[in-house]
């Protein structure tokens, strides 16, 4: 699997108080323009916190990073594109243009969990794959590894069958 096909998470700036609207549009855009095999997930973290006000005890949600959203994408240029000009983004965090991904153990320390994605395959399923190397390739699906996100699929290359593991989100069950 080429290295660019590897989803990462990026700091995106947002005008402050835009973070929710900025979501919003964001993964609006990927639906309409069927980008969720490069837009993985959007997140604005918050934190539970407890206040008081006029004696009373009220458990609301506060954003931890005012001002900034975290997007788990491949960065290509379509999508460095896309996020750069939804509405309310200021730009991406890193020198200049060029967004710096967050490293494991930042993403780790931020504590962000995965949205696991639905597994709707089946062993020996047919799929296509959606994107990719392979892309348009027919194959049967093998084994589902649901803890990782991928599936061993049994395509056709060469004159014969080969197992090529994939990320759930380059398949769509035929």
């Amino acid at each position: 699997m080429p290295e660019k096909e590897n989803a990462k998470w990026y700091v995106v700036h947002t005008y402050s108080g835009y973070e929710n609207k900025v979501k919003a549009n964001l993964e609006k855009i990927v639906e309409n323009r069927n980008l969720q095999h490069l837009i993985h997930q959007i997140i604005v973290p918050t934190e539970k916190v407890v206040e008081v006000k006029d004696g009373k005890k009220k458990t609301v949600e506060r954003k931890i990073f005012p001002g900034y959203v975290l997007v788990k994408m491949v960065m290509t240029d379509d999508t460095w594109y896309v996020v750069r000009n939804t509405r309310g983004v200021t730009g991406f965090v890193g020198p200049g243009s060029k967004p710096v991904p967050l490293t494991e153990a930042e993403v780790r320390a931020l504590g962000i969990k995965e949205i696991p994605t639905a597994v709707d395959l089946n062993v020996k399923d047919t799929v296509r794959v959606i994107s990719g190397p392979f892309e348009n390739f027919i194959g049967v699906v093998q084994e589902i590894y649901p803890e990782r996100q991928k599936a061993k699929v049994l395509i056709s290359m060469f004159g014969r069958e080969t197992p090529v593991e994939f990320d759930l989100v380059q398949l769509q069950k035929i």
